[in-house]
């Protein structure tokens, strides 16, 4: 009897030591990897002396490149840093899409976690270029400072992005297709507190995912907007400002009342006074005022800034737009013959009204796609693909 008592502990024991090697994925599959010492801007600059790249839009898929959407998709990796004892440690490349995290962690308890995304496109001569990595970093570092989490430097940051990218260079949709290979870093924190404070330890995450056109054929046809009344988006002096990951948690209702309305997007209100614009469920607001050459955007501290609409603003000035970032009324939605919402997913999407309870704001047609929209949208498409020049240094190779 003692000996099979012995060899079923011994038995269990093995099970539990073979369970807890497939759930900890920190060390399973993963590989540890050197970042980069030198970041790349242009294709003018020296090529980073590492292994051979393989040939983007090569690896095999369920669906054409051409018709991959916006969706999660499994690669051949994802970046893992963690930060323990007052620094970061190496960067490791991990196979399996899992994260074994501690019942204590301050991200399941006090939400302490932020997120970025951003892109990487292929060019004609097949090399890969990531568009502005290092504004996505000084973001998350904002974000950080707000919530409390041990920040990333820029130069680690945009060298894990380049380092996942060139692991997953075949899932890098090819040129040609509109596609890109989304990149989702997140920061959250992974150390044990019970008491409200920061956490000791915190992981930093890169996936990656090909994801095609957010709307087919490139630009959606005008969409009609709801404007919400019965929620707030972000209070005044709270977190609006940063993507900390539970601003998004907050629309996930007025999103969908609104989409049972009929309405695929929601445009919120300054919580205070209820008077003035301030953005979209997850993008930017842009008004263009044609007549005048205007491209007018909300300049709140509870707006997320975001790095398409900055790059936008900036392409307007180049085509003689005045950009004016100001406090914009519910009654100036009367002045703007287009309407964009900005950001990363989809660059612009087309407005074509805002309904407030009983009355319609309309802009143009509302059937139709403006042409200042389509010239800005096309000019940022053009740099990202490598069509056009990028004299502002926009793509890291």
């Amino acid at each position: 009897m003692k000996i099979k008592i012995a060899s079923i502990t011994t038995l269990l024991l093995a099970q539990v030591a073979s369970s807890y090697t497939f759930f900890s994925h920190r060390h399973v599959a993963s590989r540890r990897v050197p970042l980069p010492t030198r970041l790349h801007m242009s294709m003018t600059e020296e090529k980073v002396e590492t292994e051979p790249l393989g040939k983007p839009g090569t690896a095999e898929l369920d669906v054409p490149w051409e018709e991959l959407g916006f969706q999660f998709r499994t690669t051949k990796s994802h970046l893992r840093m963690t930060f323990k004892d007052g620094k970061w440690g190496e960067p490791e490349l991990v196979k399996e899409p899992y994260v074994n995290i501690h019942i204590g962690a301050t991200a399941l308890h006090y939400g302490q976690a932020a997120f970025e995304g951003l892109k990487a496109f292929t060019h004609a001569d097949d090399s890969v270029h990531i568009f502005r990595p290092d504004e996505n970093a000084a973001r998350l570092q904002s974000s950080c400072d707000r919530i409390m989490m041990a920040p990333i430097p820029t130069e680690t940051f945009v060298a894990a992005c380049n380092t996942v990218v060139r692991d997953n260079i075949e899932y890098v949709p090819p040129y040609g297709s509109n596609g890109a290979l989304y990149l989702r870093p997140l920061l959250f924190g992974s150390g044990p507190r019970i008491g409200l404070q920061p956490s000791d330890e915190y992981t930093f995450i890169i996936l990656v995912i090909p994801v095609g056109d957010y709307y087919k054929g490139g630009l959606s046809s005008p969409v009609n907007a709801l404007l919400i009344e019965d929620y707030d988006r972000a209070a005044p002096r709270g977190v609006g400002s940063v993507k900390v990951a539970g601003n998004y948690a907050a629309d996930l209702r007025p999103n969908l009342e609104g989409k049972n309305k009929g309405f695929p997007i929601g445009l919120y209100l300054d919580a205070a006074t209820q008077n003035t614009i301030e953005e979209f469920s997850t993008s930017n607001f842009v008004g263009i005022d044609v007549d005048n050459g205007l491209y007018v955007t909300p300049k709140s501290p509870s707006v997320l800034p975001s790095i398409t609409n900055k790059s936008l603003m900036t392409v307007a000035e180049d085509e003689g737009l005045k950009v004016e970032a100001r406090d914009i009324l519910i009654e100036e939605l009367e002045n703007f013959d287009e309407v964009l919402a900005v950001g990363t997913a989809v660059v612009v999407t087309p407005v074509g009204s805002v309904t407030k309870g009983e009355k319609t704001y309309k802009f143009g047609d509302g059937e139709k796609i403006g042409d200042v929209t389509m010239k800005l949208y096309q000019k940022i498409r053009d740099i990202q693909n490598g069509e056009a020049d990028d004299k502002y240094n926009w793509n890291f190779k």
